[in-house]
């Protein structure tokens, strides 16, 4: 049931908006590659114009807005204690909030993107023409949507986890193919026409480039992987059987997740959009010029990468501090009879755990922090645009997306070897 979904999501990504110049829109990303990327980040939807557009990005903005105003408005904060019914509750209001923000997005992300294509894309004088699209993508989030729940329940893991990771991974075969040269055969082929081609120590250098960047993607894949598994243990001791028993409270490294890098690229980028967008690059103004010469993304500046990295780190500790409810804990514990050894329980308890939590977290935000521009970096040191097989971002979705299956298959397996002795 996961791989047949799979396989309807990749088939919705391919069908175009109706109405749309695909050959303008492929120009356009072939011109501004930062855009490119950023259209990367957004899962490849962006490629083909396709009708889930935006993908889940709506969704996803609704989830964090969601968990925010949890800590802002009391009775979503109660939801959350009444377990799997609360989590209905919240689910439903979530899905409800991404349909209009799903419908503004669409306006601006068509836009944007006609913009930039000097108005080849879609004709946004016709009004018709542009509810008709913004209806057709914002259908087709909210379709991403429901086919990620009916994944979760009929098939294994999460499902929009998985419909994200796909598409990470969808990017992989094409920027494979761009290492090798144009008649592209088998290693001992390409080694072979290395010899025999004037351009043959071309093709070695794309070979050579190549292995360079599956080993450093391997061995960036093991420390995320190690990064991901990192956590500390609390010693906790529960004397509510009248006997001492020990236990651990396990606090991760990496808290946020990929949520401070979804925030930081929205920001970071909006500067040299909002450029695009309103002066459509004509603008001669001071302001102007400093925004393109210092946050283009097509060219990061020292000071693109500086504010990308500060930002990353901020909104990490931003997010942790909003969804890591010390008090909640520090109380969870107190009442099943458990303390910390050398800290009393109640307010002392949940100043330690913030206080390791704080200590955690600036680890992993300078991690993520890290990850997010060390493609910039590189950049920088060889004078031209690295082209990573996935980009480095993407590879912290699909790390925390495959563990979560491999645990979930372990999961299954055992259930299945437990049903035999049935």
């Amino acid at each position: 049931m996961t791989l047949a979904l799979v396989l309807v999501y990749k088939l919705l990504a391919i069908i175009p908006v109706p109405g749309v110049n695909t050959e303008a829109l492929s120009s356009m990303l072939a011109d501004n590659e930062g855009l490119a990327f950023f259209g990367a980040l957004m899962w490849w939807w962006l490629a083909s114009f396709s009708i889930i557009l935006m993908g889940l990005s709506p969704y996803i903005n609704a989830l964090i807005i969601m968990q925010l105003l949890g800590v802002i408005i009391p009775p979503l904060e109660n939801l959350k204690k009444e377990w799997e019914a609360g989590q209905r509750k919240i689910n439903k209001y979530t899905r409800i909030l991404a349909f209009p923000l799903a419908f503004v997005q669409s306006y601006w992300m068509i836009l944007l993107l006609n913009t930039l294509a000097s108005g080849q894309i879609i004709d946004t004088s016709d009004t018709g023409t542009v509810l008709t699209a913004m209806t057709i993508v914002t259908a087709g989030t909210m379709f991403l949507v429901w086919l990620g729940e009916v994944m979760t329940e009929y098939g294994i893991s999460n499902g929009i986890s998985i419909i994200i990771s796909a598409s990470v991974l969808s990017g992989i075969p094409s920027l494979i193919a761009g290492y090798f040269p144009d008649n592209g055969g088998w290693v001992f082929d390409t080694i072979s026409w290395a010899f025999t081609n004037s351009e043959g120590f071309a093709g070695l250098s794309s070979w050579l480039s190549f292995l360079i960047i599956l080993a450093l993607t391997v061995a960036v894949i093991y420390v995320i992987v190690k990064f991901t598994e990192w956590y500390r243990k609390i010693p906790v001791i529960y004397t509510r059987t009248g006997r001492e028993e020990k236990s651990f409270f396990p606090i991760k490294v990496n808290q946020a997740g990929m949520v401070p890098i979804i925030f930081a690229v929205s920001l970071i980028t909006f500067p040299s959009i909002l450029w695009k967008v309103l002066s459509k690059g004509n603008s001669d103004s001071g302001i102007a010029k400093f925004l393109m010469e210092n946050f283009s993304f097509n060219n990061p500046s020292w000071m693109y990468i500086a504010v990308y990295f500060v930002l990353v780190v901020l909104f990490a500790y931003f997010y942790v501090s909003i969804t890591f409810n010390t008090d909640e804990i520090a109380e969870s514990i107190q009442k099943r009879g458990g303390y910390i050894p050398g800290v009393r329980p109640g307010s002392e308890t949940s100043a330690y755990l913030g206080k390791v939590s704080s200590h955690l977290n600036l680890f992993g935000g300078w991690f993520l922090a890290l990850i997010a521009v060390f493609p910039y970096i590189m950049q920088k040191f060889v004078w031209t645009q690295v082209n990573f097989i996935v980009s480095w971002a993407g590879l912290i979705i699909i790390v925390s997306v495959v563990l979560e299956l491999v645990r979930q298959i372990d999961s299954e397996m055992q259930m299945y070897d437990y049903k035999k002795f049935k």
